[in-house]
């Protein structure tokens, strides 16, 4: 295993380098590639079908891996399209993760951006239990000099090329492409972000940056499926993607970042960026059902304790609405007394608990034919952060929480597993601010427990303003794929892709 110092130093000195999308359940079946291309829901054909001919592409190229891609889904379907097409071209789980990060904090930037951060969990059959990437938008000591919206230190991109050390398959300046490209030549508004953009058009778009990106020629916010161009960003990310994303925490853009930010009022520093580092930590790992295990995102990012204390409840008996309570009772217990998470998720008297609103999040999950496994959740700190661009770099700073009312997110995913057999079972993640927590444990032990299918599953156990992304292989991977199935929560706006012959 990599230790966290080795991660951190190679996260250093990374070498240069139309129709509404629905939630849909799949049980993967081979996908035409032009279809898929157009990113619709339902694209699926005949098994084999190869529009390179009898040799087909080289690898790193979509239609290189014939038979079972594995799956993805996520909040953005450009994001899982950029996933799935990773997968095809013979990436890992790991790798489309990473593919789709990058293109949310495009098509997303309302919940994802290189001025935020999140946490994933990786499930590596090698290894045999998961492990946890956190990198939250960093915290700030004390509300800067002159700083009217502090911004969190920035550590997506870090993070993300942490993630990719853990199960890489590709190359991880190839990963970022797809993201920059959007960026370059356009892409779509999305009914997910034409909704965010509506819920908080007037502030946003005072920002003369954001106004830029966000807003109409004749004022007002862009609709979706309305062109969106980003070049500022785009030329952010092909920076990172030649100089290694070190250079935006010790780098040429580091300085730049520090230089800019007081005009947005953040406030950042060069010393505070250099010292960002996503950090490599131990799930919280919980006994599931004939000898599986599930393990939580384990703190700082404490939606992990919340999700795990709702699924103790539920799987000694407690309904869903018992369980969500569990949980907020647990994340506020740790909040306020912290210690050992372990206590507050096994507690069974601790009192009621609210927490008040909560910033935004997204999700994706992701597997590969191989068994390996992701699960991340991601966030600005607050719906765009704190809806000002950083001056010329063309991303969104995220808002440094703990800081007035900004508290931190409840981040929740989970991934289920057999060490026994060293294999993959289940893959949850949700936002949905306080029933985020619930959106992972509910679907998760009911399919876990009760063996509903994944949109059933996310029907019945995830309540409220929760959306789940769930993927599920009833008999494990490396198994058999053709009891793998994968789905996004058909309330929001995200879709799950995938394929296998048949």
């Amino acid at each position: 295993m990599t230790s966290s110092a080795e991660m951190r130093a190679q996260a250093t000195q990374q070498p240069g380098i139309g129709s509404p999308a629905r939630g849909m359940t799949h049980r993967l079946r081979a996908a035409a590639l032009g279809l898929c291309a157009l990113a619709l829901p339902g694209c699926e054909t005949l098994s084999g079908l190869n529009p390179f001919g009898p040799g087909g592409p080289p690898e790193g190229q979509p239609g290189f891996v014939r038979g079972f891609l594995g799956g993805i889904a996520a909040e953005d379907p450009a994001a899982a399209l950029a996933g799935r097409q990773v997968l095809s071209a013979g990436g890992t789980a790991v790798d489309a993760a990473v593919a789709a990060g990058f293109v949310m904090s495009v098509t997303l930037p309302s919940r994802v951006g290189i001025g935020g951060g999140g946490a994933c969990l990786v499930f590596d059959p090698d290894k045999g239990a998961p492990e946890a990437v956190v990198f939250l938008p960093g915290p700030r000591q004390g509300v800067p000099a002159g700083a009217d919206r502090p911004a969190a230190v920035p550590l997506l991109a870090r993070g993300l090329f942490a993630l990719h050390t853990r199960k890489p398959g590709r190359p991880f300046e190839e990963l970022m492409a797809p993201a920059e490209q959007r960026a370059r030549f356009g892409t779509e508004v999305s009914r997910g972000l034409a909704a965010d953009l509506a819920a908080v058009a007037g502030p946003l778009l005072a920002d003369p940056g954001a106004a830029a990106v966000f807003g109409r020629p004749g004022g007002g916010p862009k609709q979706a499926g309305e062109t969106m161009l980003q070049p500022e960003l785009a030329g952010t990310l092909g920076q990172l993607r030649l100089a290694g994303v070190g250079d935006l925490h010790q780098g040429m853009l580091a300085r730049r970042l520090a230089e800019v930010s007081p005009q947005a009022g953040g406030s950042l520093t060069f010393d505070e960026l250099r010292a960002a580092l996503p950090g490599l930590e131990k799930p919280i790992d919980l006994a599931s059902r004939g000898g599986d295990r599930i393990a939580f995102l384990p703190p700082p990012a404490d939606g992990g304790v919340a999700a795990a204390a709702a699924f103790e409840a539920l799987r000694g008996g407690a309904d869903i609405g018992a369980g969500a309570e569990r949980g907020l009772a647990a994340v506020a217990a740790f909040r306020s007394q912290g210690g050992d998470p372990r206590s507050v998720v096994t507690a069974t008297n601790l009192p009621p608990a609210r927490l008040g609103t909560l910033p935004a999040s997204t999700g994706l999950v992701a597997f590969d034919r191989r068994g390996n496994a992701v699960s991340c959740a991601f966030t600005m700190n607050n719906l765009f952060g704190t809806g000002r661009m950083a001056p010329g770099m063309g991303f969104l700073l995220a808002a440094a929480p703990g800081l007035g009312a900004v508290q931190p997110p409840l981040l929740s995913a989970a991934i289920a597993y057999n060490p026994n057999f060293k294999a993959f079972r289940l893959a949850a993640a949700a936002s949905g601010q306080e029933a985020a927590a619930i959106g992972v444990a509910g679907p998760a032990a009911l399919q876990l427990f009760r063996g509903l299918a994944p949109e059933v599953a996310i029907e019945s156990g995830a309540p409220g303003t929760a959306r789940t992304q769930l993927a599920a292989c009833q008999n494990y991977l490396p198994g058999r794929p053709d009891r793998c199935l994968i789905a996004s929560d058909p309330r929001g706006y995200g879709v799950a892709l995938g394929a296998v012959d048949e």
